[in-house]
């Protein structure tokens, strides 16, 4: 053999030996390519570090193709098990990287994983279109499909295996090759468009600070929140004066009490153009790209609008029906909201400020006419609520309604120093799951509350393996010596956010892609709202509202305030929330391209409605991250549609027993055990033994008075 030619070779051999011990290095220092050696299993996040997440997407990426070309590549014939069951079973590494990741960008997020994001964006879109247009795969799901009359399928697997078959097909399996490249562009420019606006909004909030250094210009707030504004002020190197944010916890409650209205005014201006500045973190471009690349998108695949498509797969079904619904709220609730504006022009006066009433007097005036009218403020109310009394209300109602046990551990990885992590169990001790709970704002963490999960609940060789769900918010901070102390608003929202994690933990199904909120977006807030209710009642509140430094339990009379008060403001807020599901319907059901600036479109919706000029919307067109970048596009709806439902279920409580142990357990197996296994309103029916009345919702509200 040539000398020089033997030489080459063991070079090659000993430059592949390297590479190949560089590899296993690069593989056993990342803790994604081993199992969890975690309590629980949870992920590692004590040694996760951002620069193990690009090459662990990449290899997982790979893995899931070679996964996918397996059962492409069966010689057997496509059988329900071979190529639904393997397509569900497929990608688990790919799966654990991405919920890491993704919660990771929303609740502890740095630069660098901003970044990655932006890098990783088109990668995971290319590989999930390579998968959903794979024309020999889909031939396997269709022959299935073809096939399901035969099959002899249980209800769930009928739903798997529906479910796989029009994701290929609402996916654009069935485009000719010139379409489908068009389909795989759009894809891969959404991707990134929903991860710049969410990061423009982060970035907005986090830069803006109205620094207060005068005592003066901090009349009527509470002792409370000047304290944490010194607070901020000081971890923002400006001690000795007080800062506040556009943090809801911050701006809502200076909003809600200052009395100087020239500085709610300033607050106010920023908080309303947050993304509507100019510059690299304005919206008002990426949000009309999002929604004409949604509406080419819709078209491509056959559909009117994009609202056609994504109500196709809900409650609702059609935009013509979520429309009819929302007018029909809306007439009642904007004569509510009239009266309510008539009365704070009133006091406006009487206090000489002459004008029309601004959308920052809103709360103010608000705030000290229900004071006025009830006697009720809600500085008396916050120091019932602190944060370990709401956990014990929030655990007490589990407890008497689904026997729930919930124990707090100390040797589990958290994400966050704030997260802390508990184990979930049946009265008998079974695990049923684990649960992170991260309250408190800080500039890693976007705006907001929400559920979501680092594993979904599923069987394997027929054991049940338990979820990993977690709830994150942004709740009012603890102050010197005091503990974080909720206002009424925050106790919902916990209770809110409790209720999707009761739907994740409870998950009692086969197969984890319909498992726990795995269901349509309209009906997927029902087991979160109807946990609001027990928050409110009387009943409860005497259990676990107690007074943080004495014990008492809340009075009587303040319960009592608090009722006569609840349907009050209801006008403003049911304004608020329905002109921003206008706003998203008049995104997504646009049957051709959007000109101009987002912030010209939403005017030119809101006068379609008749919007008052002294309320806004929610959530306006450039920070709405609900539906640019939050999955609740032309679904924003479903919140209130999901209103109807809670409040008709609770009904079915109240009218026999706060605990009733057989609706709870019947509310429990027809809902939050099942997932997506089945239609959500033939769930609702089994639980409910017939559709629900609006009736409740409208009484709940006040807004029955309106409608007669």
């Amino acid at each position: 053999m040539n000398k020089k030619y033997l030489l080459v070779l063991i070079m090659g051999l000993i430059a592949s030996q390297t590479q190949a011990q560089e590899l296993d290095k690069k593989f056993a220092s990342n803790p994604f390519f081993s199992s969890y050696n975690t309590p629980y299993n949870v992920p590692p996040f004590d040694i996760i570090k951002n620069e193990h997440f690009k090459p662990a997407f990449q290899e997982a990426i790979k893995r899931h193709q070679t996964e996918i070309n397996a059962i492409v590549n069966n010689k057997s014939v496509p059988t329900f098990q071979n190529t639904i069951v393997a397509l569900e079973n497929s990608g688990d590494l790919l799966s654990n990287v991405s919920t890491v990741f993704y919660n990771l960008n929303s609740a502890n997020t740095n630069e660098e994983i901003q970044k990655i994001a932006r890098e990783i964006a088109p990668e995971t879109s290319a590989h999930n279109d390579n998968i959903v247009l794979n024309e020999k795969l889909f031939a396997k799901v269709k022959s299935v499909w073809n096939e399901k009359d035969k099959l002899k399928l249980s209800t769930e697997e009928s739903k798997l295996l529906e479910n796989a078959y029009k994701r290929f097909v609402r996916s654009g399996a069935n485009l000719n090759e010139k379409d489908k490249e068009r389909l795989r562009a759009i894809n891969s420019e959404l991707s990134l468009l929903t991860l710049k606006f969410g990061q423009n909004i982060l970035a907005e909030t986090n830069k803006y600070e109205l620094v207060i250094e005068k005592k003066e210009d901090l009349s009527g707030l509470s002792d409370e929140l000047i304290a944490a504004a010194a607070e901020t002020a000081k971890a923002k190197g400006k001690e000795g004066k007080w800062v506040f944010t556009l943090s809801n916890s911050s701006v809502m409650p200076f909003l809600q009490y200052s009395s100087n209205r020239k500085l709610r005014e300033i607050i106010w201006t920023a908080y309303k153009n947050r993304a509507n500045n100019g510059g690299e973190t304005d919206n008002n471009v990426n949000g009309i790209q999002l929604a004409n690349l949604r509406a080419e998108k819709a078209k491509l695949l056959g559909y009117e609008s994009h609202a056609h498509y994504v109500l196709e797969e809900s409650m609702a079904k059609t935009p013509t029906k979520v429309m009819d619904f929302l007018n029909q709220l809306w007439t009642p609730a904007l004569e509510k909201a009239k009266v309510e504006e008539a009365e704070i022009a009133a006091m406006m006066k009487k206090e000489g400020i002459s004008g029309n009433v601004q959308p920052y007097d809103w709360r103010y005036y608000s705030e000290k006419i229900r004071k006025e009218k009830f006697d009720l403020d809600e500085q008396e109310l916050k120091p019932y609520f602190s944060i370990d009394n709401v956990t014990e209300g929030v655990f007490m109602v589990c407890d008497k309604l689904f026997g729930l046990q919930f124990k707090q551990l100390k040797n589990v990885p958290t994400y966050h120093p704030d997260a802390t992590t508990w184990e979930v169990t049946e009265k008998d001790g079974t695990v049923l799951g684990l649960l992170y709970m991260d309250f408190f704002p800080r500039d890693s963490k976007r705006g907001g509350a929400w559920m979501t999960s680092y594993r979904p609940q599923k069987m394997e060789n027929g054991k049940r393996i338990p979820p990993v769900i977690s709830i994150v918010c942004n709740f009012s901070k603890p102050t010197g010596n005091a503990p974080a102390l909720f206002t009424f608003d925050e106790v919902t929202t916990y209770f809110h956010e409790f209720g999707h994690a009761l739907h994740g933990l409870l998950s009692d199904v086969k197969y984890k892609s319909l498992a726990g909120t795995s269901v349509p977006r309209d009906f997927v807030e029902l087991p979160s709202q109807i946990m609001e209710n027990w928050a409110a009642d009387s009943e409860v509140l005497k259990m676990y509202a107690k007074h943080y430094q004495t014990g008492e339990v809340i009075p009587d009379e303040l319960i009592a305030k608090l009722e006569k008060s609840g349907t009050f403001g209801q006008g403003f807020s049911t304004v608020e929330y329905l002109s921003s599901s206008f706003l998203d319907m008049a995104f997504h059901t646009a049957t051709s391209p959007i000109s101009g600036t987002a912030e010209e479109f939403e005017k030119a919706a809101m006068k379609k409605i008749g919007l008052p000029e002294s309320i806004i919307p929610r959530h306006r067109a450039n920070y709405f991250s609900h539906i640019f970048s939050g999955g609740y596009s032309a679904g924003y709806y479903s919140y209130i549609w999901s209103g109807v439902l809670d409040t008709d279920a609770f009904d079915q409580f109240k009218k026999t027993s706060l605990f009733n142990q057989e609706k709870a357990k019947l509310f429990r197996r027809s809902i939050l055990e099942r997932g997506g296994t089945e239609e959500p309103m033939d769930l609702y029916k089994r639980f409910r033994g017939s559709e629900p009345s609006i009736e409740p919702l409208l009484r709940k509200r006040g807004l029955d008075t309106q409608t007669k």
